[in-house]
């Protein structure tokens, strides 16, 4: 561990104090900051001056961002913390709902609602101000009770995505960023070294012997090379599942950018009136951006919804290029299409022929009494593999607790019942 020499400071070390809750804000922004980064921007300030803003501004830089998309959070917070004349209404209007007529004409840029969030902190504009002097000599004691965390947050695993306050949403997303996608590896025909294998490697075992005088000393063995298959994301983004797709589009933010996870790659597409192809936005790093260049991109948003249509466009200009190599699907819409039934059928069985696994994501089944009485639902739901619910967090978990499960049919063999 480094250690630090004593650190002049004057008896009332208001920047220092300052660059804290400044910390402390990038922290629950999302960025890595701990308290040795603080301590090294404290001194990195004393050695660089603060007179001029440009280098105040890159010497925090220096030590609080180590990776690129944390620029542009970096960025917003430190606009809204250190002495904007607007700061907080540039952060009300990121957090207040978007009615016409209330908020900036501009939309947010990327990392200021996260900034914004982790300034606020739960805080209303109309609280008093303390009075002058109090608190300047005396701190006031910060307590935290935890003790009612864990039901907190099982109780937000459980809530419907429509039914969450602006807060619980962002505590959501922090819980969706941690989930991971896991699924186990495919047996391909190509073959690998392996001392454990049970098929007998000829060709290494007489080159072995080639460099020994001829003399087979060991028989090399080989198995099965594991490879993993591609995830493909079709998101309805209509007006019934506006909210639903953008907490699964943080979910699938987060397991596209996962490493490790298992997916040789993670194709995402939207769909409404039309198909988008959004896979290269959600390559971005930082989920704000990702998710702005998405809805920018997919001019659809919040419109009518063409499943039947969208999909023959997918099997037509898509498939043959992500579904190769055994691909699993997952779709997320809530089946409500008014178009020929008999046209959504039949692109819905090429699609269930094309991939290893169908997973359909309906959020309707969040109701205890739902029963496939749509038209669309019941000529989609006999061409699928598994049927889940996809409208809260615990969803999510049990989705990846389920889809590595050959056997695994959710909701669909109840549902078949009733047609």
């Amino acid at each position: 561990m480094p250690e630090y020499a004593p650190l002049t400071l004057p008896e009332t070390p208001r920047l220092a104090h300052n660059i804290t809750h400044f910390a402390r804000a990038l922290r629950k922004a999302g960025l890595p900051v701990g308290t040795g980064r603080v301590i090294d921007a404290i001194r990195a300030v004393e050695a660089a001056g603060f007179t001029s803003r440009t280098d105040f501004y890159w010497t925090l830089s220096a030590c609080f961002v180590s990776r690129p998309e944390h620029r542009a959070v970096f960025h917003q917070v430190f606009r809204l913390y250190w002495r904007d004349p607007r700061y907080l209404e540039h952060m009300m209007a990121m957090m207040l709902p978007a009615v016409r007529g209330v908020q900036e004409d501009r939309a947010a840029d990327a990392g200021e609602k996260r900034a914004a969030e982790a300034l606020l902190d739960g805080h209303m504009p109309d609280m008093p101000e303390p009075p002058e002097g109090a608190g300047d000599d005396e701190e006031l004691p910060i307590e935290i009770d935890a003790s009612q965390t864990m039901s907190r947050e099982e109780k937000l695993r459980s809530l419907d995505f429509e039914q969450m306050s602006t807060a619980e949403i962002a505590e959501a997303k922090r819980m969706l960023a941690r989930l991971t996608l896991p699924v186990k590896p495919i047996a391909s025909r190509r073959a690998m070294p392996s001392r454990t294998g049970r098929r007998p490697d000829w060709r290494r075992t007489m080159r072995a012997a080639m460099r020994q005088g001829g003399e087979v000393h060991m028989l090399a063995r080989r198995a099965p090379r594991p490879r993993w298959p591609n995830l493909v994301v079709l998101c309805d983004i209509s007006g019934s599942m506006s909210q639903y797709s953008r907490m699964v589009l943080h979910f699938l933010h987060a397991v596209s950018n996962h490493k490790g996870a298992g997916w040789a790659r993670v194709y995402a597409f939207t769909f409404g009136t039309r198909l988008t192809n959004i896979t290269r936005h959600l390559a971005k790093r930082d989920v704000d951006q990702a998710l702005k260049a998405a809805g920018a991109e997919a001019q659809d948003w919040e419109g009518g919804t063409r499943i039947g249509a969208c999909l023959h466009a997918f099997n037509r200009d898509w498939s043959r290029r992500v579904m190769g190599q055994g691909a699993v699907v997952l779709l997320i819409t809530d089946g409500l299409d008014r178009d020929d039934a008999g046209a959504l059928a039949h692109e819905m069985e090429r699609l269930h022929l094309s991939a290893r696994r169908l997973i359909w994501l309906n959020p309707l089944l969040r109701w205890d009494g739902f029963a496939p009485k749509a038209t669309g639902i019941r000529a989609m739901l006999p061409h699928v593999d598994s049927f889940r619910a996809g409208h809260s967090i615990r969803s999510l978990e049990e989705l990846a607790e389920a889809i590595s499960r050959d056997d695994d049919v959710g909701e669909k063999a109840r549902l078949l019942r009733n047609l």
